[in-house]
């Protein structure tokens, strides 16, 4: 990715992404597509690492350890419409859901090989991406990463869908209840969708991305709650992370953060189903 000056944020969009910036940006290698599950299984055989989501989470005043079991966020779609406001009616801590089960006991990655991987905590993604010789980019790096060298809403245009053609993995449908596809709300193969002017494919949709900046006012003021990526528990009192581009859940009638200069502030030890993570190298 050629680097040099650019524009990162918004003033048309959410609070969080404003004001809009300029930055320099250096030229940058980036992994074409975010970790897949094999990839991400490559490194889990050879370095033996224990993911967040596989180990006991930290117990809250008055509870044992051993009484905990390791789990994560996996997307609960009701069965009929619900208020947007609250998001437990459709995310569900599921005992057992990691990377090798995401969605929890029973479920496997028979046939999504190149599915992005998730349920991974940030600690996860910065130890991959060291076994890799790589590291997460910062945010002004994944953003322009994003445009592909555009200045428009979305890296293909204005318009999410030109011509009603699907440019990512984002929800079509009623959320979060009925999804135009059969198959319902999830992750898709890398590379599904057109690559950006950069030749990356999945910068918009498909799975969040964590990034290695740490969630400040930089763009405005504090954003107070995740509508796409709650926090519970201890995690909730965490420092942050910023995470970008969006992913499978973001809708047009919810979390419109299918777009480069969208961002979100994560928990650090957040593990959910529609969160995952890309790596750079420096040229």
């Amino acid at each position: 990715m050629r680097g040099g000056p650019t524009t990162i944020g918004s003033e048309d969009h959410y609070p969080e992404e404003r004001p809009v910036r300029r930055v320099a940006v250096a030229d940058l290698w980036v992994d074409e597509h975010p970790v897949t599950n094999a990839e991400f299984g490559r490194f889990v055989k050879d370095s033996g690492h224990v993911t967040v989501a596989e180990r006991p989470p930290a117990p809250l005043p008055g509870e044992r350890v051993e009484d905990l079991e390791p789990g994560s966020l996996v997307f609960a779609p009701p069965p009929g419409p619900v208020p947007l406001d609250d998001w437990r009616r459709w995310w569900a801590w599921v005992p057992g859901a990691d990377w090798r089960h995401p969605g929890g006991p029973g479920t496997g990655l028979h046939g999504k090989e190149r599915h992005p991987v998730v349920h991974v905590a940030r600690a996860d993604a910065e130890a991959y991406a060291a076994w890799a010789g790589k590291r997460l980019a910062e945010e002004p790096e994944w953003e322009h990463a994003a445009r592909g060298g555009t200045t428009t809403t979305f890296p293909w245009g204005e318009e999410l869908e030109p011509r009603g053609r699907p440019m990512a993995n984002t929800f079509r449908g009623d959320f979060p209840w009925r999804h135009d596809d059969a198959a319902g709300a999830g992750t898709t193969p890398v590379g599904r969708y057109r690559t950006n002017g950069f030749g990356l494919v999945d910068m918009i949709g498909n799975v969040w991305e964590w990034t290695a900046s740490a969630w400040t006012e930089d763009h405005a003021v504090r954003l107070l709650s995740s509508c796409c990526a709650p926090a519970v528990g201890p995690a909730a009192e965490e420092p942050r992370a910023v995470t970008k581009g969006g992913s499978h859940l973001c809708a047009p009638t919810y979390c419109r953060r299918y777009r480069p200069s969208a961002r979100q502030g994560q928990a650090l030890s957040s593990t959910t189903s529609h969160l995952g993570f890309r790596c750079v190298r420096d040229a």
